[in-house]
């Protein structure tokens, strides 16, 4: 019922002709779509009830499949899949029950500042410097492709506190707008989703903001960063199964030498090969997501299994549904290269393939 209602909702209100045109906008981000979308309850999925939330994180995962299938633009992936995991595993239990209920209420939205010039995932890659400074802290640096942030009244942001790996991670709650923070756009191949540079220039929070223990921050982030591979991925499987339910259907009526384009193998074994990945990529996300809302042991290995493997199956079938559209499918008019961008957007966003066949190795000391 959750998933035809989500799809219902979503082909009336995020069209074709949606997303083109926020797409066009300065922040891609709709305001009286994202309160349909709080009055549906979406943002308060996965959000335990104490603080104003419904349902669990596989409702969650539903709800972000049929997005993907319509190219949700605006900030829900950003604030449900990484902004709200953030704050359930490392927050204080103030900073929980101020800022989550905004969310569930649609009210706020929250972003994930990570990721700095060195485009990594890993602790290694966190070098903005988070110093003390009386009974506040003051942050130094620069964060890359930080997700809506222009639209985002919160920002968790991943500092350095000291020593240079896993151990000297702190996170910090940064609300509002305070003096020395500076958000820029970038300019990105998917204009669905919209990516910025966010400055630090000595910005200065209070000792609150930190959130859990200073030089803990990495245990927790880790564990959020699982969360939102997971939900990623529920995303892309619901564009790929778009790529090829259009691919079907167009090589079922378009039509060369008099026969449908369908029954020659150059197609059909496209479609098959789509197919296969497409089904293989939901299997390992679903798995995936039942790991992280049981909290079971292989959580880590599962989720880096499910976004290594959706990473090259929406890619790939991307690719293909181009290929079997042909010429009309190389054009702007057509929306298969929507999707393709959003596939390689989604592909490098928290991890490539190889990144996360890389944690698959570890994991099983390889």
């Amino acid at each position: 019922m959750l998933r035809s209602s989500a799809r219902d909702f979503l082909s009336k209100q995020v069209t074709s002709k949606k997303v083109r045109e926020l797409a066009e906008t300065e922040d891609g981000f709709d305001a009286d779509l994202w309160r349909r979308i709080a009055e549906l309850g979406w943002t308060g999925l996965g959000i335990p009830e104490e603080y104003g939330g419904v349902g669990t994180f596989l409702d969650l995962v539903v709800v972000l499949e049929e997005a993907g299938r319509a190219l949700l633009p605006g900030p829900f992936f950003t604030t449900m899949g990484l902004g709200v995991p953030a704050l359930l595993e490392a927050g204080t239990e103030a900073q929980k029950r101020h800022v989550l209920p905004e969310v569930a209420g649609g009210e706020a939205r929250v972003t994930l500042a990570m990721t700095e010039p060195a485009g990594r995932w890993d602790s290694t890659g966190v070098e903005l410097r988070a110093e003390r400074s009386g009974d506040s802290w003051k942050l130094s640096g620069t964060k890359l492709f930080v997700p809506d942030a222009e639209v985002s009244e919160h920002i968790v942001v991943v500092g350095r506190t000291r020593g240079g790996d896993e151990e000297g991670i702190t996170l910090f709650l940064v609300s509002g707008r305070p003096a020395g923070l500076t958000i820029s756009p970038l300019k990105t191949m998917d204009m669905t989703r919209r990516w910025y540079e966010v400055r630090f220039d000595g910005v200065e929070v209070p000792a609150d903001a930190v959130m859990g223990s200073p030089d803990q921050g990495w245990p927790p982030l880790k564990r959020a960063l699982e969360w939102g591979a997971a939900a990623l991925c529920a995303e892309m499987v619901g564009g790929s199964q778009w790529v090829l339910d259009t691919s079907v259907e167009y090589a079922k009526t378009r039509q060369q030498f008099g026969k449908p384009i369908g029954i020659y193998q150059a197609v059909s074994h496209k479609l098959a090969d789509m197919l296969l990945e497409v089904e293989s990529a939901r299997s390992a996300t679903y798995y995936a997501a039942w790991t992280v809302d049981a909290d079971a042991p292989d959580r880590s290995i599962a989720t880096s299994m499910a976004k290594a493997y959706a990473s090259d199956a929406y890619r790939k079938a991307a690719g293909n549904g181009i290929q079997v559209h042909g010429g009309i499918g190389f054009t702007w008019e057509h929306d298969m290269h929507l999707y393709f961008k959003r596939a390689k957007s989604s592909e490098v966003t928290l991890g490539d393939a190889t990144y996360h066949r890389e944690l698959v190795a570890q994991h099983l000391d390889l």
